[in-house]
């Protein structure tokens, strides 16, 4: 039930967020191990930067994959290299999940950064 409901919640919001090249949509995925961040260009369909925890820079930084820590590092390199492509502004996508904890903490490290969304 709670996938379901997670799904819909994603699909609902896929439809109102849509990236571009100019300003593209970070995703972000919360797995139970493992936090995912990537820039999405949907009118092409490519993804132009990704980073996660299972990136060899990132796991060279953390212990564990599924902690605060881990995502704001995540932040951090999604928006640096997105900065080096000249990427300044993003739309957010949360993928369905609430603003709080690991999310949260990705979000607010991408923004002290210097990317703005």
């Amino acid at each position: 039930m709670a996938t379901k409901f997670l799904n819909n919640t994603r699909l609902r919001i896929r439809q109102k967020i849509k990236g571009t090249a100019e300003k593209p949509r970070l995703s972000v995925f919360r797995s139970n191990n493992h936090i995912y961040a990537q820039l999405i260009d949907d009118v092409e369909g490519k993804t132009i930067v990704s980073s996660s925890t299972l990136d060899a820079q990132v796991t060279a930084r953390i212990t564990s994959g599924a902690t605060c820590e881990a995502s704001i590092i995540v932040g951090q390199s999604v928006a640096k290299k997105a900065l080096e492509r000249n990427i300044t502004t993003a739309v957010f996508d949360r993928g369905g999940h609430l603003y709080h904890g690991r999310i949260k903490a990705l979000s607010e490290a991408a923004r002290k950064e210097g990317l703005k969304f």
